[in-house]
Parts: structure tokens; C-alpha cells; sequence
């Protein structure tokens, strides 16, 4: 299964565009049947948690 998905850069928190960034294609395909798609997302996930863990504890 491919799956599409398209991404909008709207600009940085100062307010402006960096143009590195308005190159990036909007458009692009993801093989969700790729083993490395998967490892990549766990991978992203774990890192997301463990950022929302210890935002947590900051707040504490």
C-alpha cells in the first residue's frame, strides 16, 4: 500500500520563509509495506515520546 501525502510549509516562527525549505517537493510516496518505513516510524515515535516524557517531568 502507497500512501500520498502532501506537506505545507507555511514559514518559521520569526515569520518568514526560508527557502531551503519552500524547495522541498509538496508531493511524495511512502511504501508502507517497506520493513525500513516501519523501523523508521517506531524509530520516530520513541524519539516523540521520550521529547513528551520529559517535557512532562519539566513541568513537575
Amino acid at each position: 500500500m502507497k500512501w500520498k501525502h502532501s506537506f505545507l510549509f507555511i514559514g518559521t516562527k520569526s515569520g518568514y520563509n526560508d527557502a531551503s525549505k519552500t524547495d522541498v517537493p509538496e508531493d511524495f510516496d511512502i511504501d508502507m509495506d517497506n520493513p525500513e518505513t516501519e523501523k523508521a516510524a517506531v524509530a520516530i515515535q520513541s524519539q516523540f515520546r521520550k521529547f513528551q516524557k520529559k517535557k512532562r517531568n519539566e513541568k513537575s
